[in-house]
């Protein structure tokens, strides 16, 4: 298993490179130490690409001939689980999960009594839209966008149909939206008009979503998968030529890698119902790292379960040991992280998913499958380019 390197190496760590470069904002982590402090504070545009789902290991046994891998400096840990809603609101406030409280894509909010899909901002029952006017995201997670805390002017380079959700309103700040859409050539056109807009320095965010959807629907092995990573490394290419002589710096990394599985590796929860007794509620997190909230006076039921029945493709762990060991992050951890981790969690082995269902929800076919704890998923790529001349 590999966990976050929360002291050097993590994303955590490169928010806090750019905090400190673009803003003196120190977030409690150390920058990194592979990146020019001194560069990254003169640079006047700075420019963090996000490719959603493009592991390290992937780039590099894949596209070893890429453009992207041949700017890549060297590889960083995702946060804990490795999944969108935990990272993404990393790269938007600049802390891990142990500060945002933010723990996976269905999160258990005690305060409110109800599981939340973190990202879309429903309830998990019904999927639901919460309005943000009696509960806002920022008042779950307690912390601020990175882009009220930059002396700098922030841009936020997301897909039109994400730019307008109430996660990411919350999110935006002070930061200046730039929705897009026309596929690359959209995002990248967002990202150039932010590097011409002004003459004062500018931090720009771009993300982009494809490479995750198509991983998750194909798997990520797939050729569609690997025709669409070379259309993104051209484009990059036509980026790089783009912003050549604009004093830019461009860093590219990913939230999480993929591993694929098989449906003879989906366990259900309904195929077990001696397991399901046991529990208070419906599993948290992720397919890949389950949150558990065991009954008290079934977790002896609970723990012989697991460990005899499926100890092949599981390792059971107590959530307090995440907790304790860090592997949320370090620091002061935000208030209610013990009760957005369970009792115990499940951390699937080898290519396994665990899931469950609630009324009206599909079950899940994902083939391409993140959240866990393997190097595929944990590691992530670290690209450099400096477009100073």
């Amino acid at each position: 298993m590999i966990f976050p390197d929360y002291r050097g190496g993590s994303i955590a760590n490169l928010l806090s490179s750019i905090a400190l470069a673009m803003g003196g904002w120190e977030t409690g982590y150390l920058p990194l130490g592979q990146l020019d402090a001194d560069r990254l504070g003169r640079v006047r545009n700075l420019v963090l690409l996000v490719v959603d789902g493009l592991g390290y290991r992937h780039l590099k046994e894949r596209a070893p001939e890429s453009v992207l891998f041949s700017h890549c400096i060297d590889s960083l840990t995702s946060v804990c689980p490795s999944t969108t809603a935990t990272a993404i609101p990393t790269f938007l406030s600049g802390l891990p999960p142990q500060q945002h409280g933010l723990t996976g894509w269905f999160t258990y909010f005690a305060e409110v009594g109800s599981i939340v899909t973190v990202l879309p901002y429903t309830t998990r029952l019904g999927r639901m839209p919460i309005d943000d006017r009696l509960l806002n995201p920022r008042q779950l997670s307690g912390v601020a966008p990175i882009y009220d805390r930059l002396a700098v002017q922030s841009h936020l380079v997301v897909p039109d149909w994400i730019a307008g959700t109430t996660f990411n309103r919350a999110f935006t700040g002070q930061g200046r939206l730039r929705p897009y859409r026309g596929g690359l050539q959209g995002m990248f056109k967002g990202i150039g008009g932010a590097v011409d807009a002004g003459k004062g320095r500018n931090f720009i965010y771009a993300y982009w979503p494809e490479f995750d959807s198509l991983s998750h629907e194909y798997g990520v092995a797939s050729t569609e998968v690997a025709a669409h990573l070379a259309a993104l490394d051209q484009a990059f290419a036509e980026l790089v030529a783009r912003l050549r002589g604009t004093d830019t710096q461009l860093l590219v990394t990913a939230d999480h890698g993929f591993v694929d599985t098989t449906p003879d590796r989906t366990l259900r929860l309904s195929a077990h119902p001696e397991l399901a007794e046991t529990l208070m509620m419906p599993l948290c997190g992720e397919p890949r790292l389950s949150f558990c909230y065991v009954h008290p006076d079934r977790a002896g039921q609970f723990e012989r379960y697991v460990t005899d029945r499926l100890g092949e493709a599981v390792t059971l762990c107590r959530s307090e040991q995440l907790l304790r060991e860090g592997r949320f992050g370090l620091g002061v951890a935000h208030p209610r992280l013990r009760d957005r981790s369970g009792h115990y969690a499940l951390i699937m082995k080898e290519n396994y998913i665990m899931t469950s269902e609630l009324p009206g929800e599909k079950p899940l076919s994902h083939i391409g499958v993140h959240g866990g704890l393997s190097p595929h998923e944990m590691y992530v790529p670290l690209i450099s380019l400096d477009c100073y001349t």
